[in-house]
């Protein structure tokens, strides 16, 4: 979880190469360096950011990805001088990410696609890996193709809870100062212990309605154990059995402190937490 505990999502400013066991009778071909490798040909469109592309097959329909949006795509990427460097068609397995977790020049460039449409891209450096790049990555000018196979619209950002600013009255209270009230009743009896792991889906946001985690929003529910998140966790879902939602307001004591660390927020935090399961 990304305040929680270690974070369980890290977005890499690359693509991601996939490692694949390709069998015998299923070789793909090698695809072929484009003839316009060296620089964008006249028939180009350039944005104003100097990125560069020209549609090699038509798509169909007219919906466009977002750049939260997940796409899944076939490319291949070669360096001016030709050099093929990545390939999901080399690896015979197309590739799917999060639009805005890859590099610049992919994020504004897939969102002028569609569908089925196939496209070549020359991406400059300062939309790539910049000039100079380490590990491994290439640099300068970058050219790909990119067919998009598909598009999975981003979850909508869960709404604001209309008490975020402060709990209501009616709100349970435990003695520390946490104060919650379910939103959905469980379905099961047991509560857990500190001491167990629990699969969650949450959401959090600060007092003034600023959403800064989310499972929902990634649509990856966690789990994690009970007694290595912040201590208003720790507490809080004890209250829970299986099945419950239930909204928490947690102190900063129990939280991150009024001062917190680099990227974690501060004072009384709002959560949304439904517990899928107790794992043990």
């Amino acid at each position: 979880m990304r305040f929680f505990a270690q974070s369980l999502r890290v977005i890499c400013p690359s693509l991601v190469s996939l490692a694949i066991t390709l069998t015998a009778n299923a070789q793909p071909a090698m695809p072929e360096t484009p003839s316009d490798v060296k620089a964008p040909p006249a028939d180009a469109i350039t944005t104003a950011s100097g990125l560069a592309s020209k549609v090699l097959q038509a798509g169909k329909g007219d919906k466009k990805p977002a750049a939260a949006d997940t796409v899944t795509v076939h490319y291949s990427g070669w360096t001016t001088d030709g050099k093929l460097f990545d390939s999901s068609v080399k690896r015979g397995q197309p590739t799917s990410f999060p639009l805005n977790g890859v590099i610049k020049g992919w994020t504004e460039g897939v969102q002028l696609m569609v569908e089925g449409e196939k496209r070549r891209f020359w991406i400059p450096a300062a939309l790539a890996y910049g000039e100079n790049p380490g590990g491994g990555r290439p640099g300068g000018m970058l050219v790909f193709d990119v067919e998009l196979l598909g598009i999975k619209a981003a979850p909508k950002p869960p709404a604001v809870p209309e008490d975020v600013a402060k709990a209501p009255e009616s709100a349970e209270k435990t003695a520390t100062g946490i104060a919650s009230r379910v939103l959905t009743k469980g379905t099961g009896t047991v509560h857990p212990k500190a001491t167990d792991q629990v699969k969650v889906h949450y959401s959090g946001w600060t007092t003034d309605g600023n959403l800064f985690d989310s499972s929902v929003l990634r649509n990856e529910p966690i789990v994690f154990p009970l007694n290595q998140v912040i201590p208003g966790w720790t507490e809080g879902v004890q209250l829970m059995v299986e099945g419950e939602k239930r909204r928490l307001w947690i102190p900063g004591k129990l939280a991150y402190g009024e001062n917190p660390p680099p990227g974690a927020p501060a004072g009384t935090l709002v959560f949304d937490v439904e517990l899928i399961q107790i794992v043990k």
